[in-house]
């Protein structure tokens, strides 16, 4: 096998990646791909990963790609694809197909599989699928781009690139129909915040407070205590309870209703938009932030219709107002969400991994998105994420560093 002959395909949320990685492991003959007719290839993907994991449970078997005891399901996101990798190499293929590889590691496991993949690159060739230009492989010289089904070679990279633009949001956010009212200027606060589990020290003397109106990122290796902190500061985690844990100007377990925490916040993770597999106008998606109900089972005030027309139109989607939300692409389903989130606009918005899985073009317009609620709301914004968005401007930076004794905490000035 040439060595040269590596590959990125770039893909967007409308590609069909199916079709595509269906092509690649058939050995179907493309003019662009000819080279890799009638090898030896492997997928490296979430889901040959998740297909292994079943098989570990099924036979009872924890070393069929570990060849220890330890089960791939026990390991961290890293462990898992480190292992997954060197049990792919073990097979000795001629070429190994990598689908969005960097996907839901942090940083310093995107690190090491970036330099372990690198190392073999003289041996044997990828094809990389890639959804984010921040994730390409620097030993790979050859270009094409997934336009649905069809394979399209990109002769000029640079020109390529520079097609994805930010897109700019130009109608003002809209204002809610009444307002939250906290008369407080800070909204969320820990003070010396531990939390343990089975002995094992999460968390570690967390100091944070959230003020109305700030834009804050958290960040964290995975495994830091992101999810903990999220669960304390939507009141769910009953290990609040006799710390010093300030919620909306009540101290954890002081008689505060779960119920008036929960209308104070907006919260979004990608998971969410699973739960909506019903038929619900984008309109529909919308006022439903209301009830905060999966789907419109009430029947909606004009006022509530006006606000989610304007809504609508800032994201420049009232043409298609009655399409229903199953139909759109994944990163307008976002946008339809955040509109969700704050058309009550809450006093905090938590977006937890909201950009996991688009493609750049994708992203860059939910974090111009999420920017522009930033300036022009009273709104609180906590953004989680394992990698580093281009334009996203908070204004401060919650860093979680794990260290044998738990998670630390401390803040920087986002530049």
């Amino acid at each position: 096998m040439n060595i040269e002959k590596h590959w990125a395909i770039f893909t967007d949320n409308a590609s069909d990646k199916k079709h595509l990685t269906s092509l690649l492991l058939n050995a179907t003959s493309d003019s662009i791909l000819k080279d890799f007719q009638h090898k030896k290839r492997v997928l490296f993907s979430k889901l040959t990963l998740l297909n292994f994991i079943l098989e570990e449970d099924k036979h009872n078997d924890s070393g069929i790609v570990t060849n220890r005891k330890q089960s791939l399901q026990s390991m961290s996101s890293g462990e898992q694809k480190k292992a997954l990798f060197l049990h792919l190499l073990s097979t000795k293929p001629d070429f190994i197909i990598l689908d969005n590889p960097f996907d839901n590691l942090d940083f310093d496991s995107q690190k090491e599989l970036h330099i372990q993949i690198c190392k073999k690159a003289s041996e044997i060739a990828f094809i990389q699928l890639i959804s984010r230009f921040s994730d390409l492989f620097p030993f790979i010289k050859k270009y094409a781009f997934l336009h649905k089904k069809e394979i399209q070679p990109i002769n000029d990279l640079k020109a390529y690139l520079s097609s994805k633009k930010e897109i700019q949001f130009n109608i003002p956010i809209p204002n809610p129909i009444s307002s939250l009212q906290h008369n407080e200027e800070v909204l969320i606060q820990l003070k010396n915040v531990t939390v343990n589990y089975q002995h094992k020290t999460i968390i570690k003397n967390i100091n944070w407070t959230i003020k109305k109106g700030e834009f804050w990122q958290l960040v964290g290796k995975n495994g830091s205590g992101k999810t903990t902190i999220l669960s304390m500061i939507t009141g769910e985690n009953p290990k609040g309870y006799g710390q010093e844990l300030y919620l909306f100007g009540q101290k954890k377990g002081s008689g505060e209703s779960i119920w008036d925490i929960k209308k104070r916040i907006g919260y979004y993770t990608p998971s969410m938009t699973d739960k909506f597999t019903g038929y619900h106008t984008l309109e529909n998606m919308i006022i439903s932030g209301y009830n905060d109900s999966i789907g419109l089972y009430k029947q909606p005030t004009e006022a509530q219709k006006r606000l989610a027309k304007q809504w609508l139109e800032l994201l420049n989607l009232s043409k298609v107002k009655n399409t229903l939300f199953q139909d759109l692409s994944l990163g307008l389903q976002r946008l339809v969400m955040i509109a969700r989130a704050m058309v009550k606009q809450p006093n905090l918005l938590i977006l937890d991994e909201p950009t996991a899985g688009l493609d750049d073009t994708s992203a860059l317009l939910f974090v111009s998105l999420i920017n522009k609620i930033a300036q022009e709301s009273n709104t609180a914004i906590v953004f989680v994420s394992h990698r580093p968005e281009r334009n996203l401007s908070p204004s401060f930076i919650y860093e979680l560093k794990m260290t044998s004794k738990g998670s630390l905490g401390s803040i920087k000035k986002a530049t």
